[in-house]
């Protein structure tokens, strides 16, 4: 489905009743009162019938959430299947990402959320993906000659692959690596995604310099008043710092709070939207162990035991650039 018969299909579907978005009925809303005014020992009755008519604003807010969720049941059933843990439609509200926006996507995919973007966005919009240092990727342990050579050619060959994903009503696409933003891209965003990303650049060197630099790039690559979102997965405050170092996938809050704020950024709002109160890792476990990874569950009854947990307990985290 295109962006227009996406939008088109929920404008569709405005009038009839209410949405998600309000607990007011979208379009016209009649409430009728009555009162009495004792005059010359006649009871009068004035009835009043008021309209509520939603801003424009409201309007295209409704439009964009209804457009949103359309697209979303697009998708293949393998991403559709997530969504009960990662919440697309509440996670993109809540970072306020809206048609005609330029959207920096971190480890950008065919569904996330770069698929679910260039459709969103529409026409008007702009998806640059994003990806780690070419040589941050062997001190993740990856030590394969060809995908290390496809490291260094990524931003021409992404670039190449997202655009056999879109057609002449998404929006465009373009791509830069962590660490070499370039300065054509400089204040060029309305809003940049670390979506379950930031772990990775936190532990493979002490100074995390590789994380500093990914951060540092968001607030260039950004407009003032730019957001970051950040869906991370989230580790107890009473885990050990070792392990909560993003090595086992897990980052504390304070972490990253620290870490974006020393940056320059200001924390705008979080959410529980992504949250999940059944994922209580031992600091013998790491969040591979969980779907869609199950990395370990070598047996039915134990990837069910996985699969009652879910994906997943993740902080969601706003930014702003001043």
């Amino acid at each position: 489905m295109t962006n227009k018969q996406a939008v088109g299909a929920a404008s569709a579907a405005i009038f009839p009743g209410p949405t998600h978005e309000t607990n007011n009925e979208v379009g016209l809303q009649f409430r009728f009162l009555t009162g009495g005014i004792l005059m010359q020992k006649t009871l009068l009755t004035i009835v009043a019938v008021t309209f509520t008519v939603l801003s424009p604003q409201q309007t295209v807010r409704a439009e964009h959430h209804q457009g949103l969720g359309a697209i979303l049941a697009a998708q293949p059933d393998e991403a559709r299947a997530r969504y009960q843990y990662r919440h697309p439609q509440e996670t993109l509200d809540f970072f306020g990402i809206e048609p005609g926006m330029t959207v920096v996507d971190t480890l950008p995919g065919s569904v996330w959320y770069t698929g679910i973007l260039l459709s969103y966005l529409g026409a008007e919009g702009a998806v640059i993906g994003a990806t780690y240092a070419a040589e941050m990727w062997p001190l993740m342990g990856y030590d394969n000659p060809d995908f290390l050579a496809g490291r260094k050619t990524w931003v021409d060959d992404w670039t190449a692959e997202a655009e056999s994903w879109r057609d002449s009503e998404s929006a465009g696409v373009s791509a830069f690596i962590f660490g070499s933003l370039p300065k054509s891209m400089h204040g060029s965003a309305d809003a940049v995604l670390f979506v379950r990303a930031l772990h990775n650049m936190a532990y493979p060197t002490p100074d995390a310099r590789h994380l500093k630099a990914a951060i540092r790039d968001a607030y260039d690559v950004l407009k003032p008043g730019g957001i970051v979102g950040v869906v991370q997965h989230h580790a107890r405050d009473n885990m050990s710092d070792k392990w909560s170092s993003g090595e086992n996938g897990y980052l504390k809050k304070g972490y990253v709070i620290d870490a974006m704020e020393a940056a320059g950024f200001e924390l705008v709002d979080e959410s529980d939207i992504n949250a999940n109160s059944k994922d209580m890792p031992t600091e013998e476990q790491h969040v591979w162990r969980l779907p869609p990874s199950y990395d370990g569950a070598t047996t039915p009854e134990a990837k069910a035991a996985v699969d009652a947990i879910g994906e997943s307990n993740r902080m969601t985290l706003k930014f702003r650039k001043p």
